[in-house]
């Protein structure tokens, strides 16, 4: 019984074979009948796929006529439908695409209307004629098939052949059974299935590159076209019956077109092969997908003629002329093919043994031989052996061209060699790894099983009940708050219950011991002796009087209460001076334990209040580590650097530092990490810091700030002489050594190399001076010295000695190990150079040079006598104080047609430039005030600078000294040169308060001023200066530019700068000037 037209037929397809033509044959399996198609196929061909069965869904509509005929038991019938072939479903994922089926229509006979009709046709004649056609013979004994000649298969021979899924499958296709059937096919007759037509000339054909890979006999390839031009054509090719292509492969690898435009840009030689399938890409409007299936090997030809295919003119494609390549003759029986056919056997056998993959495509080839002996189809087994190998591009395009049958099989075995190679080096690898994983498996496994062994027999307990006991051992020892205690506890409680593996057990491991390392509680014990403090700082510092007065005041309060709050002290100082190593002294005098960190450049909060827990790596803020460090909860904390603190995408650290250093908010801290409140009005934090300008101004409330000044030459004389100089000593080797710095030659170094406000750089040179002293003792000495041996100490005997032994075990130890192993080295101690007591070296002022080089500054002051114009001002720098000249010239010479103009330069920024106005302004309007008659300003162009270029000038303190500048040029005076000022200068002469005036002091002794005149209002500031820094100076308070005026212009002849500069502004005759110019003419 046949089911009606608009239902789904379930069949069974079995493929024979692909040729060059493909024959095409198949078995149709239905649930009450048996049958085949037996008809030519026109407009479109079944194609074999290589494949011993596979499964196939057939849905019919009404659109075409086909024939089909049963076998049953009793006679054969023929049934006539209509359909379509739609989609056929390959078993490894290949897809066929039929256009049409057109078979011979049988009309349906009139009746009750049914759709089904059957008709039993019996033609033995019939039946002969398609006995004698060139066709596969299926025999069926009991459910076995062998092959016609008995011969062994490619899947015998390598025993891993694929039979069908029921019965069993052997040998070729000459003998393939259908697996599905797997039972008798009762009384059923051989039937002759017949050959697809394909052309045997099909010299034009279009041609369509393809990339990676060549395309090879007996073997598919899906190729996804995206030019709609080339998709048009391959449709209208499958719907006029002639899906036949060229496939060329491209040269280079990365190209991705569907088109060639030039010969050179494909191989020559490429496939005559057929569309068996094209469907849509998904996602990819006007896309297609082709599979191809490879007929012949053709040569392609550069001028295309006109043939069959000329319907494809009118599509924007290539098409090229083809020849088609017959492979040389070849003696089957010659031995050099036979061994190489061997030779790839044996090697086939080796990678399907390291290869299940390549196994089933082995299994798969030999089942799909028209041949059963692999030695008859040597051309086949080359192209297989080429087609499943991943070689080279280029090999595999050779053993495509290759025409001679032997050279093709030895190209084809060098490929396969290569696969094979690759398939031992995947096969180690993958044993290597397999190794490894099980002898940490074994391991891990053993190791669990001896630790509970252990705890079964009681040995040792679990790692994790020691951990909780360690921990609470160290909690019983420390005063935690009541919340820090209940947090504590909740923690422990968690790690006793997690397990040992779980990643919470680590973090939580971790914060306890975090929790129970701050020194909840423990404070070391202060020092409340204010000599004993004041012995300490006198020790290690010189001077910073205002610093050690702080800190002995901090001493008696806490004497008076009993007890020492922490306090927040700022050090605000140039470079040099010592803000840093005071405050370890602080630590050293208060009996407390020292922590320092930057906060220079710092960008992330983290750093002040940790990070929080949840991140991998997390830790503390450095505040936490601090008390973790010191182990006290009243350490002293140096934070460095406070003016350079830095901003960034993580958050602002000066604004974290509030929270830090507010006194009333820092008894209970917060810190991200530890999420407990940890006190620390304890700790005494000390900032530095060159300016306060930068720190911000909420954190500048929070901090009591004390100045540092530069020093004078007397006090970095008593440094050098009685801290830098005999550590200079000591760090060259010279402790022992008759090697004298005199003072003089100290006070060179200060007043000719080191200006600077501190005392950095002449630390410097002094350990130059003494390391100039040790160079020259090792040179004199030379070859005159004893031989260290001779000079060795004791205790460097007692060193060598222990070296030497512990060198010969260790050598003893090494024997019989492998010589590439690195041992162990111990540094033998150097021993010193003894210098003879003869030896003595002096530096002074006459040698200094030989050991520092020539003097920097060559004077006191820049001018020795100022012209007019040029008068010394002071001004204060992050490096302390400097003088700062100010100078004004006359540009152009005064005639009664100049124009009036002020030009300025020294880097002067927007501050400065304004007070230079300001000065202008007054000093023009004083000159009409005092010197009516001079007329100088009105027509002068006057240019003022500030030394040095290079360096950036801001502020207004400089206001006096540049409307004394001004006025100096104005009357032609020159300013005495041992007279600095400093003062802001308003519009009306108002003189202004400055700040730094202790900076500015020492500035200007230090460039050999004798007077110094300042505003009144700074009057405090200077009677509060050391008697040692105003030595030699004389301080004048102003309070309007008028008593500045007194003081440098007290010599100046009034009635000549009245009259100064009038025969430069006198007119010309008229009728003097008309006869100048008529002579000119």
């Amino acid at each position: 019984m046949v089911y009606g037209r608009n239902l789904p037929w379930k069949t069974t397809l079995r493929i024979s074979e692909g040729r060059a033509r493909v024959r095409t044959s198949g078995l149709l399996r239905l649930p009450s009948a048996r049958g085949y198609f037996s008809s030519p196929l026109a407009n479109s061909t079944w194609v074999s796929t290589g494949w011993s069965s596979t499964s196939l869904a057939l849905g019919w509509d009404s659109s075409l006529p086909a024939t089909l005929t049963t076998t049953t038991a009793a006679a054969t019938t023929t049934t006539t439908a209509t359909g379509t072939a739609q989609t056929l479903r390959f078993g490894n994922h290949r897809k066929l695409f039929v256009s049409a089926l057109q078979l011979k229509e049988k009309p349906p006979p009139k009746g009750d209307g049914s759709e089904e009709i059957i008709e039993e046709e019996v033609d033995e004649e019939a039946k002969r004629k398609e006995k004698k056609d060139d066709r596969v013979d299926v025999k069926v004994d009991n459910g076995d098939a062998k092959s016609g000649n008995g011969a062994p298969s490619l899947g015998e021979i390598l025993k891993g052949g694929a039979g069908g899924t029921g019965g069993r499958g052997n040998g070729g296709n000459d003998g393939a059974s259908s697996g599905s059937s797997g039972g008798r096919r009762r009384g059923a007759s051989d039937r002759a299935l017949s050959k697809p037509t394909i052309p045997d000339i099909y010299p034009q054909v279009m041609a369509l590159p393809i990339a990676k890979r060549p395309l090879f006999p007996g073997f598919y390839k899906a190729v996804t076209v995206r030019d709609p031009e080339v998709t048009a054509a391959i449709q209208e090719m499958m719907k006029r019956g002639q899906p036949y292509i060229g496939a060329f492969l491209f040269k280079d690898e990365n190209a991705d077109r569907d088109t060639i435009e030039s010969m050179d840009e494909v191989h020559e030689v490429g496939v005559f092969a057929q569309i068996t399938s094209a469907f849509p890409v998904h996602g990819e409007d006007g896309s297609l997908t082709a599979v191809f299936f490879e007929e012949e090997v053709e040569r392609k030809q550069p001028t295309p003629n006109p043939y069959a295919t000329s319907f494809l003119k009118k599509h924007k494609i290539s098409i090229a002329d083809v020849e088609n390549l017959v492979e040389d003759g070849y003696d089957r029986k010659s031995p050099v093919i036979r061994a190489v056919t061997s030779e790839i056997v044996n090697v086939f056998k080796e990678v399907a043994n390291l290869n299940p993959l390549f196994r089933d495509q082995i299994s798969t080839f030999s089942m799909s031989q028209s041949a059963g002996n692999v030695i008859d189809e040597p051309a086949k087994l080359a192209d297989f052996a080429a087609a499943v190998s991943a070689g080279e591009v280029k090999e595999l395009q050779e053993v495509l061209e290759t025409l001679s049958v032997e050279e093709r099989l030895q190209k084809a075995l060098v490929v396969l060699k290569k696969e094979l190679m690759n398939a031992q080096l995947q096969s180690k690898i993958s044993k290597d790894v397999e190794a490894k994983i099980q002898k940490r498996q074994r391991e891990y496994w053993l190791m669990e099983q001896m630790k509970g062994i252990r705890r079964e027999l009681g040995i040792e307990s679990d790692g994790k009940d020691k951990l909780v006991e360690k921990f609470k051992e160290k909690a019983e020892k420390l005063a935690m708050p009541e919340a820090v205690k209940k947090v504590f506890d909740e923690e422990l409680n968690k790690l006793a219950h997690l397990e040992a593996a779980a990643s919470e057990f680590n973090v939580t491991r971790n914060y306890l011991d975090w929790l129970t390392q701050i020194p909840w509680g423990q404070r070391s014990s202060e020092n409340y002796n204010i000599k004993h403090a004041m012995t300490v700082l006198d020790e290690d510092h010189h001077g910073l009087e205002d610093v050690k007065d702080r800190i002995l005041e901090f001493i008696a309060v806490g004497k008076l209460r009993g007890s020492v709050e922490g306090k927040i002290i700022c050090f605000v100082g140039p470079p040099g001076v010592g803000k840093t190593s005071i405050g370890k002294s602080i630590a050293r005098a208060l009996n407390r334990q020292f922590y320092r960190f930057s906060v220079g450049g710092l960008t992330d909060v983290a750093e002040i209040k940790g990070h929080r827990r949840t991140y991998v790596g997390a830790l503390p803020g450095r505040i936490i580590q601090a008390l973790k460090k010191c182990q006290t909860e009243n350490p002293l904390v140096l934070i460095d650097e406070v003016d350079k603190i830095g901003r960034g995408h993580q958050g602002d650290p000066a604004s974290a530092l509030l929270e830090l250093l507010d006194p009333e908010q820092n008894s209970s801290f917060l810190d991200h990490y530890m999420d407990v409140p940890v006190d620390l009005s304890k700790v005494l934090f000390v900032c530095t810091a060159n300016m306060t300008d930068t720190i911000p101004r909420p954190l500048l409330d929070r901090m009591e700030m004390i100045e540092l000044s530069g020093y004078v030459a007397d006090e970095k004389m008593a440094i050098a002489d009685k801290y830098l100089a005999p550590q200079a000593r000591e760090m060259s080797g010279l402790k022992n050594v008759d090697v004298v710095l005199q003072k003089d030659a100290i006070e060179e170094l200060i007043k000719s190399y080191c200006r600077e406000s501190g005392v950095r750089n002449l630390k410097k040179q002094i350990e130059k001076v003494f390391r100039k002293s040790a160079l020259k003792i090792v040179r004199d000495l030379g070859e005159a010295a004893p031989p260290e041996e001779k000079a060795m100490t004791e205790e460097g005997k007692a060193a060598l000695i222990e070296t030497e032994k512990r060198t010969e075990r260790v050598s003893k130890e090494e024997e019989g190990k492998p010589m590439n192993m690195e041992k162990e080295t111990c540094e033998q101690p150097r021993v010193p150079l003894a210098v003879p007591e003869s030896v003595h070296v002096t530096i002074d002022r006459n040698n200094l040079k030989d050991y520092v080089g020539p003097p920097i500054f060559t004077s006191d002051r820049l001018y020795d006598i100022t012209p007019p114009g040029v008068v010394m001002g002071l001004a204060w720098t992050q490096m302390g104080g400097a003088a700062l000249y100010v100078e004004s010239i006359l540009e152009t010479a005064l005639t009664p047609s100049s124009h009036p103009a002020l030009e300025r330069t020294g880097n002067l920024k927007s501050v400065m430039k304004e007070s230079t106005l300001v000065a202008y302004a007054f000093a023009r309007s004083m000159m009409v005030q005092k010197f009516p008659e001079n007329h100088f300003f009105d027509k002068a162009k006057v240019h003022l600078h500030c030394p040095e270029g290079a360096v950036p000038k801001d502020g207004p303190s400089a206001g006096i000294t540049m409307a004394t500048s001004l006025l100096s040029l104005a009357l032609d005076h020159k300013i005495n040169p041992t007279i600095a000022m400093t003062g802001e200068l308003t519009v009306t002469g108002k003189v202004l308060r400055i700040g730094g005036l202790r900076e500015k002091a020492v500035a200007a002794r230090r460039s050999g001023a004798k007077t110094i005149i300042f505003p009144v209002d700074n009057m405090s500031d200077w009677l509060e200066l050391p008697e040692n820094i105003k030595e030699g100076l004389e301080g004048l308070s102003v309070s309007w530019y008028g008593d500045v005026f007194d003081l440098v212009f007290k010599d100046l002849d009034k009635d000549r700068a009245r009259n100064l500069w009038q025969e430069q502004l006198k007119e010309e005759n008229p009728d003097k000037k008309a006869s100048d110019e008529h002579d000119d003419d």
